[in-house]
C-alpha cells in the first residue's frame, strides 16, 4: 500500500497511519525490523492511537508487515483486548505467506470480536470493508 500525497499521516512505532475521506484508517508498516514492544510500550502506543482516532471504533485496512515475530500469549491476549476497544472491521493485506501465517495464527487463536478478512490486494480490502464504515 502507498501512502497517498497531501494527506495527513500520523507515526507509530513501528507504523505510519492516515484517515481517508471516507473515514477508514490505513497502517502501513515502517520499513525495517518492528521493535519488540512490552505490554506498557503497546499500552502507551495505543493511548496515542486513540488520541488520533477519538473515542470511538474505525474500520482499519492494515498491510501486515513481513518481518514481525508472532507475539507471545501475554502479548496476543493483551493487544487483543485494546484492538476490541477501536475497531469496527479489520481488513489485512498481504501478499507474504510468512505474514499471512503470522495473522492467520494471531486470529486463529484470539479470534476477535468484530469482522476480520485477510486480502492480497488494497483495492479489494477497501471494497470489502467499506460495509462496516456506517
Amino acid at each position: 500500500m502507498e501512502i497517498p500525497k497531501g494527506v495527513k499521516t500520523y507515526e507509530m512505532t513501528s507504523s505510519i497511519i492516515w484517515i481517508n475521506e471516507e473515514g477508514i484508517l490505513f497502517s502501513v508498516p515502517k520499513p525495517g525490523l518492528p521493535p519488540d514492544l512490552n505490554i506498557d510500550e503497546i499500552d502507551k502506543e495505543m493511548e496515542k492511537f486513540r488520541a488520533i482516532i477519538g473515542n470511538k471504533k474505525i474500520c482499519i485496512v492494515s498491510e501486515a508487515n513481513p518481518q514481525s515475530r508472532p507475539p507471545t500469549k501475554s502479548e496476543r491476549d493483551f493487544i487483543a483486548s485494546v484492538i476490541n476497544d477501536v475497531t469496527k472491521a479489520m481488513a489485512v493485506v498481504t501478499t507474504s505467506p510468512v505474514a499471512r501465517m503470522i495473522a492467520n495464527l494471531f486470529f486463529g487463536l484470539k479470534p476477535p470480536p468484530y469482522p476480520a478478512k485477510m486480502f492480497s490486494n488494497e483495492k479489494e480490502a477497501v471494497e470489502w470493508i467499506r460495509q462496516f464504515n456506517k
